[in-house]
């Protein structure tokens, strides 16, 4: 079950976990413990609810991604979170540790990605080829350390492993990420990439909500985002 301290915002509609790396958003075929279980598991003992709990998931996060992951918990609130997904109107903003920095302080990467349902990877092509979908997103360098930079990313597109297979695409590399070119893994198997923040108009009250998840318990993370604070 999710600790409380874990809970970045709950409302009667919406409830939004600080996901840690390693998690599942939803069942996969490994049958491993996946968040929205733990989700309906303190719903249904902090509310004393009856029978089976409704929770509804308009997006997800990677395993190994950590971060903001928001989940509904009416009907009415997932049906317009997945409608505002789908037309963009969720301002997602990532924070990554990377290899190298960008030639650009800041700047925008536009690339056509092709998933590969085999080695489930996306590949980046500069141009438009068959069964390609364009990918989006700006990007900002926050700090640097001796052998990292920290980008802060804004997706535009929602595609599959998107920001990773982007950056690789430019020659960076998340940290930790072996999938996508990085030289060796972290000691808890995931990778340098956090859900930030997010921010939308909320689904029945119609105010604009923005979320912000605490970087992992790291002292890289920790020595980064103390640094991005100050600039």
């Amino acid at each position: 079950m999710i600790d409380k301290d874990r809970i970045l915002y709950e409302d009667n509609h919406l409830i939004v976990i600080n996901k840690r790396c390693g998690e599942l958003s939803q069942a996969d075929k490994s049958g491993d413990i996946c968040l929205i279980d733990e989700v309906k598991a303190y719903l249904k003992k902090t509310y004393s609810k009856p029978g089976n709990v409704y929770l509804g998931l308009p997006h997800r996060l990677d395993r190994p991604t950590s971060g903001c992951l928001l989940f509904c918990k009416t009907e009415k609130a997932l049906s317009r979170m997945n409608e505002a997904f789908r037309k963009g109107e969720v301002d997602k903003t990532y924070w990554a540790i990377v290899d190298r920095c960008p030639k650009k302080e800041e700047g925008r990467l536009v690339h056509f990605l092709v998933r590969e349902c085999e080695s489930n990877k996306s590949r980046a092509y500069e141009r438009e080829v068959k069964g390609s979908q364009r990918a989006e997103l700006v990007y900002r360098v926050l700090a640097k350390s001796d052998r990292y930079t920290l980008l802060s990313i804004e997706l535009l597109t929602g595609r599959h492993h998107q920001i990773r297979s982007q950056l690789q695409a430019e020659g960076i590399h998340i940290k930790g990420d072996l999938k996508y070119g990085a030289d060796r893994s972290n000691r808890d198997g995931g990778i340098c990439l956090h859900s930030r923040e997010l921010s939308f108009i909320h689904p029945v009250r119609k105010e604009r909500l923005v979320i912000k998840a605490p970087v992992p318990n790291d002292r890289l993370w920790e020595y980064f985002e103390k640094n991005a604070e100050q600039e």
